[in-house]
This record gives structure tokens, C-alpha cells and sequence, in this order.
């Protein structure tokens, strides 16, 4: 029998990432990001972070796509 891993305090947070193009996505709170990525200060559980993108990311279409404005 396995032991099971010691939980974390933070293991249910998850904090919403943006990268270069303004693609956002959900990364574990306490990990470090990965390259090409910036945390945007919304921080919740994982469907309070998903709510938190459905509502800021209203164009799917990366920035490198987009017409100039």
C-alpha cells in the first residue's frame, strides 16, 4: 500500500494566466509559470478562475491575428 501525498495548502487554488498572443489559461497557484506566461492577479479555485476567463476573454482570435486597431 501506496503512502498518499502530503497535501498542500494551496493545491485548490489556481491562479488565471495570460501569454504573449492574450491567450488565457489556469495554472496551479503555488507552482512557478512557465515561460511565456504572466499571472494576472485573478487567483480562486479552478471554476472560479474558468468564470473569471469566460467573462475577460471575449475574442478567441491570438493577438498576432487580430487587425491592427
Amino acid at each position: 500500500m501506496s503512502a498518499s501525498p502530503t497535501p498542500h495548502p494551496t493545491e485548490d487554488r489556481y491562479a488565471v494566466v495570460m501569454n504573449d498572443q492574450e491567450q488565457y489559461s489556469v495554472w496551479f497557484a503555488d507552482r512557478a509559470l512557465p515561460a511565456g506566461w504572466i499571472a494576472t492577479g485573478a487567483q480562486g479555485t479552478r471554476q472560479e478562475c474558468l468564470d473569471h476567463i469566460e467573462q475577460v476573454w471575449t475574442d478567441l482570435t491570438p493577438r498576432s491575428v487580430r487587425a491592427p486597431r
